[in-house]
C-alpha cells in the first residue's frame, strides 16, 4: 500500500473554487481520492486564522475529516494589504516528511510550488500529485506534477452560486 503527504493550501482552493464556480471545495471528496487504497502518514490543511466561528467550524470539519490544521494570523497591513501565506510553511513539511512517503498530494494552484514539486521529485523520489482548480492552476506546477488531478464536479460541494 503506498503512503500518502497531504498538503491542503485553503486560502488557495477557497479563492480558485469560488472564483471560478461560485462553489466550495468538497474536502471529504478530496480526502476520499487522495486517500484511496493508500495509507496516510500526515494530513495538514494550511488556513489563515481570522477568529471568527464560521471558521472555526469550518476548521473542526477539517480536523473531523481527518488533517491537522495549522493556522497562521490573519495580518491587515497600514496600507490596507493583508498579509498570510503558507507557502514556506508548506515547503518545509513537504521537505521534512517527503522522505516517509510515496506520494505527496499538495492541493494548491500556485506555481510558486512548481520548484517544490520538481525537487520532491527529483531529490526525494516521490510521486507529486497537484490537486488545483483548472483555470487557476499555474500551468509550470501542472508541468511539474507527476499528476494534476482538477478540482471540478465530484470534488465540489452543491451547484453553482449566482
Amino acid at each position: 500500500m503506498q503512503t500518502v503527504l497531504i498538503l491542503l493550501d485553503v486560502q488557495n482552493l477557497y479563492y480558485t473554487a469560488r472564483h471560478t464556480y461560485r462553489r466550495n471545495v468538497d474536502y471529504n471528496a478530496l480526502w476520499a481520492s487522495a486517500t484511496r487504497n493508500r495509507q496516510v502518514t500526515h494530513a495538514f490543511a494550511y488556513a489563515i486564522d481570522r477568529g471568527d466561528e464560521k471558521q472555526r467550524q469550518f476548521q473542526n470539519i477539517l480536523r473531523a475529516i481527518g488533517f491537522e490544521v495549522r493556522l497562521k494570523p490573519f495580518i491587515q497591513r497600514a496600507d490596507g494589504s493583508a498579509k498570510g501565506d503558507w507557502d514556506v510553511g508548506i515547503t518545509l513539511d513537504a521537505i521534512e516528511h517527503a522522505a516517509e512517503v510515496d506520494v505527496v498530494v499538495l492541493a494548491s494552484g500556485d506555481g510558486d510550488f512548481a520548484l517544490l514539486a520538481d525537487r520532491l521529485r527529483r531529490n526525494h523520489g516521490v510521486e507529486v500529485e497537484v490537486y488545483g482548480v483548472p483555470a487557476l492552476t499555474a500551468d509550470a506546477l501542472i508541468r511539474s506534477a507527476s499528476r494534476f488531478i482538477p478540482i471540478e464536479g465530484e470534488l465540489l460541494l452543491g451547484a453553482a452560486t449566482r
